[in-house]
């Protein structure tokens, strides 16, 4: 118990301290930002608030200036069952990537996801 509490108050001090230092999103015109919010609208981030993992996943997405709905997987419980019956594991940060067609794509792993994210879009 006390571990928990403990990981719980380091995992939301880093993630306020996250908030309070993010540099500036990329700037990109309205007609790119347009085009890139289309591509990013079939991507949703299963994460964890305090995760540290998520948070790194976060930021990136934020310097990117990329418009990504994130999903609680660990207080929405419809959101950690998706995770767990079509993703096949609850591990985040976890990026489901949906395309028209085909299967969807479950990125697991903060490395694999901002690199994914900074060839797609950086």
């Amino acid at each position: 118990m006390l571990l928990k509490i403990i990981r719980n108050v380091l995992g939301y001090g880093i993630a306020a301290a996250d908030k309070l230092t993010r540099p500036k999103a990329m700037a990109r015109s309205p007609e790119q930002q347009a085009r890139v919010d289309a591509q990013t609208a079939n991507m949703s981030l299963y994460q964890f608030t305090a995760c540290p993992f998520c948070i790194k996943t976060r930021r990136a997405i934020h310097i990117l200036g990329l418009n990504i709905q994130t999903l609680d997987a660990m207080n929405d419980t419809e959101a950690r069952n998706a995770l767990q019956q079509m993703g096949g594991k609850v591990q985040v940060p976890c990026l489901r990537i949906q395309e028209a067609g085909k299967d969807d794509i479950w990125m697991y792993e903060s490395g694999d996801i901002i690199q994914y994210l900074q060839k797609s879009f950086g």
